[in-house]
């Protein structure tokens, strides 16, 4: 156990420091998200990796007849559809396999004030976390990064007493404006889905199987 006055760090940093790719990718998600810096990335990914190793040791032992792992297994599905990263139904333990990053970001306070129109931009949003502006279920939360779930999104408003809430305040986003960063959001979701298609489709092709191979 350690010392109670040191607290242990709660992510994995990167295996090499100097990896071209990986680097330029994370400058890219901290842009894309508002990130203060590349630590909220490998924040995430802990998250994530933590997730998968879950599904991969659950479905072994699932495999070998394990009891209590369907227990847990369940447990696993309903946190993920808790925190919003899976839909209500129809998910199993391969769901989890295929969460990307983006899926855990997209969580985060910051990014459910912008995607909610709250905010202008995502930077903005982090801004106005930080000041107290925004409340979840009532209560101020002032960390950008908190996860919010399935069932507190619908309550992320303007702090009552914030000068946001009057609708003439000059900082307010228009819903003009809300419309079209959502519309930009879905484009830039539907281009990495095709392009994450086109690559798998490629491996598959490479790997001699067809799409007959796959039919059931």
């Amino acid at each position: 156990m350690g010392d109670p006055k040191f607290s242990r760090r709660s992510y994995d940093t990167p295996s090499h420091p100097w990896q071209g790719e990986r680097i330029k990718k994370e400058v890219e998600i901290v842009r894309e998200f508002g990130l203060k810096n590349k630590t909220e990335v490998w924040k995430a990914q802990t998250v994530l990796r933590n997730f998968r190793k879950q599904s991969r040791e659950l479905q072994a032992r699932l495999r070998g007849g394990d009891a209590q792992a369907k227990v847990e297994a369940d447990a696993l599905i309903k946190k993920c559809t808790r925190m919003g990263l899976l839909p209500v139904t129809g998910s199993d333990l391969n769901d989890v396999l295929v969460l990307t990053d983006n899926d855990i970001l997209s969580r985060r306070l910051q990014t459910v004030v912008f995607d909610k129109g709250l905010a202008n931009t995502i930077k903005q949003a982090r801004q106005m976390i930080t000041h107290g502006h925004i409340h979840v279920n009532g209560h101020r939360v002032t960390v950008p990064g908190y996860i919010v779930t399935r069932e507190e999104e619908a309550s992320v408003l303007y702090n009552n007493v914030s000068p946001f809430t009057d609708d003439m305040h000059p900082m307010r986003i228009s819903a003009e404006q809300a419309a079209a960063n959502v519309a930009v959001k879905a484009e830039a979701k539907a281009k990495v889905e095709k392009e994450t298609a086109a690559k798998a489709k490629a491996d598959a092709e490479e790997a001699g199987i067809t799409l007959k191979d796959g039919e059931i």
